[in-house]
């Protein structure tokens, strides 16, 4: 049996509790609006739709929801994107994470549509991948410094001069 780090232990219950805030957020927060729970379905399934309503808005002084609705999709998904590929090796191809990322956007989306807990749309997957790439690329960059550091510090000590 592989032995586990405890970082990656560590890593993997923050990528837990992650998901039960993202869940939360997504289905029982009062602050999201999702106590209330529509007689009717409500969906958008034209691309950049809402989007283009929302940067509306923010044009006409509503900000706040625009960064709710656009940024907040975004950052919410980032970790996803960040954590798939730091927990497990097989997700280190971006097609990979950006794939996952649309299918649990999606699955999140219909569970909101079946539920009547806000709306499922199309501009939300987009964004919630658009988070997803950002947080694979940002695991990117972590790690390449983190590998660099390590072969410097490799070669230090190597030749001597490490302490």
């Amino acid at each position: 049996m592989k032995k586990v780090s405890k970082k990656k232990i560590a890593a993997r219950i923050v990528f837990l509790v992650y998901l039960a805030v993202l869940f939360y957020l997504l289905f029982f927060s009062v602050f999201a609006g999702r106590t209330e729970i529509y007689d009717e379905y409500h969906y958008n399934l034209i691309p950049f739709e809402e989007i283009r309503r929302y940067l509306g808005l923010s044009k006409s002084g509503g900000t706040f929801v625009r960064l709710i609705n656009i940024e907040g999709n975004v950052l919410a998904f980032l970790p996803f994107g960040f954590f798939l590929p730091f927990l497990w090796k097989r997700f280190r191809r971006i097609y990979r994470t950006v794939l996952s990322t649309a299918c649990f956007s999606i699955i999140v989306e219909v569970l909101q549509l079946i539920t009547r807990v806000g709306s499922c749309d199309v501009d939300d997957v987009l964004l919630n991948t658009l988070g997803g790439v950002i947080g694979y690329l940002l695991f990117m960059v972590v790690r390449y410094f983190t590998e660099r550091r390590a072969k410097k510090n490799a070669v230090q000590e190597t030749d001597g001069t490490g302490q």
